[in-house]
């Protein structure tokens, strides 16, 4: 097809379309609303997975290394033995101390990957007790410097900073649920007794937000010394957080971890493997919704442009006598859907970029502070949508353009005479 014959058969279109403005206005009308809330539910919904995700790989460590053991070594009986035929009475199992062993080297070895910090903790049992009230609290030993750097626990707190663990002697962080259940505050000072009967008086220098992932109300950080003076296990810790510069490799150098040393190694990937399954599941139901949307404006391209054919009978038969071919049909009436569909989109984009606008204007109360919506307003949203909305309107052009170009003109004619 020559450049000339090609702007015939497009000018041929223009004038289809502009003959029937009513109809092109409802075939455009439909084409853009279907545009702009697919922008507007994608947005959404992209833009909350995108900021549940960020918040989950930010909330804990990347990658926490436990004095777990997911393969314990055989006892040594069954090493001498093996499936001899034998019998072992009265012998006592080997037992090991809970903490990481030689835990400086693992360090070291989680020190090597491109980017990462590792931070080493100590995590036990202890009651708090105030006034004849009593609290579990798991607390959380913690070098507070490296700490920062590993975690979001300092961004969440509502009062006090992390240092303050090191400046101040016996200093404890917990939830503002479990201050308020306990009824502390700031300054205050609460009896801490570990599961060996020790007891130490610990004072609030910290409180965490209400609701924040990865911080339970029954979680609470003090100094790593203090942890382990009041847990009574100086030098031993039973717990590596380690964060990484790219958190996509979290699992592969987990997975190296534990093959090196043995030690239950989780990588945020595999501790939230049920939600992120979910958030697949999610995706694929709001592609299906989204893609209905689409679906449903593309019947308007094919009403417009069937209608079309339909009225346009007399001038198919003259076309076709006076030379044009089906194909040249074909093109004209396809290219008919083409120009509804692109005006569509063009005005579906700008009618969803006011809808994230306002969307993203919304605010809404999360733990006692306003937040607005997260957004996903990036060019890939657009691009599927512009590409979905040409398929859809190729297909629902092309089936009464086919139609059009298998028309007699003899029997047209014939019949009009």
């Amino acid at each position: 097809m020559t450049l000339g014959r090609g702007a015939l058969l497009l000018n041929i279109s223009v004038k289809h379309l502009a003959k029937r403005r009513r109809q092109t206005a409802i075939a455009v009308l439909g084409v853009a609303v279907g545009v702009g809330f697919f922008l507007a539910v994608s947005a959404l919904m992209v833009g909350s997975q995108v900021d549940f995700v960020r918040r989950l790989i930010n909330a804990a460590p990347h990658i926490i290394i436990t004095d777990e053991i997911r393969s314990p070594p055989p006892q040594p009986g069954i090493v001498q033995f093996g499936n001899d035929a034998v019998e072992l009475r009265h012998y006592k199992t080997r037992s090991e101390a809970r903490g990481i062993r030689n835990w400086p080297a693992v360090l070291a070895v989680a020190q090597t990957f491109p980017g990462a910090v590792a931070s080493p903790a100590l995590s036990g049992g202890v009651t708090l007790r105030l006034g004849g009230h009593q609290e579990a609290l798991g607390v959380v030993g913690i070098d507070p410097e490296i700490e920062a750097r590993v975690s979001t626990i300092e961004n969440n707190l509502r009062s006090g900073r992390l240092r303050d663990l090191e400046t101040t002697q016996g200093g404890l962080i917990i939830g503002e649920e479990l201050a308020a259940r306990l009824g502390v505050a700031m300054g205050d000072v609460v009896a801490a007794t570990s599961a060996t009967g020790k007891i130490r008086s610990l004072k609030i220098v910290g409180l965490f937000k209400r609701g924040q992932q990865g911080l339970s109300d029954t979680s609470g950080y003090v100094l790593l010394r203090e942890a382990q003076s009041l847990l009574e296990r100086p030098f031993v810790i039973n717990r590596i957080g380690i964060k990484l510069a790219d958190p996509d490799s979290a699992q592969l150098v987990a997975q190296r971890i534990e093959e090196q040393f043995g030690y239950k190694a989780q990588s945020w990937q595999e501790r939230s493997s049920d939600i992120l399954s979910v958030l697949v599941t999610r995706n694929v139901i709001m592609y299906t919704v989204v893609s209905a949307i689409l679906l449903v404006a593309s019947f308007g391209i094919y009403t417009s442009v069937s209608n079309s054919v339909a009225d346009k009978r007399r001038d198919i038969a003259i076309l076709r006598a006076i030379g044009f071919s089906q194909s040249d049909l074909e093109v004209v009436f396809v290219a008919e859907g083409l120009i509804v569909a692109c005006i569509g989109i063009v005005a579906g984009w700008l009618l969803g970029y006011v809808l994230m606008t306002v969307l993203g204007s919304l605010p809404f109360p999360v733990a006692g502070e306003n937040q607005h919506l997260p957004l996903d307003r990036g060019v890939r949203q657009y691009l599927i949508a512009a590409v979905a909305s040409l398929l859809a309107g190729i297909v629902a052009a092309w089936l009464p353009a086919r139609k059009a170009a298998l028309v007699d003109p003899v029997d047209i004619l014939r019949g009009a005479a």
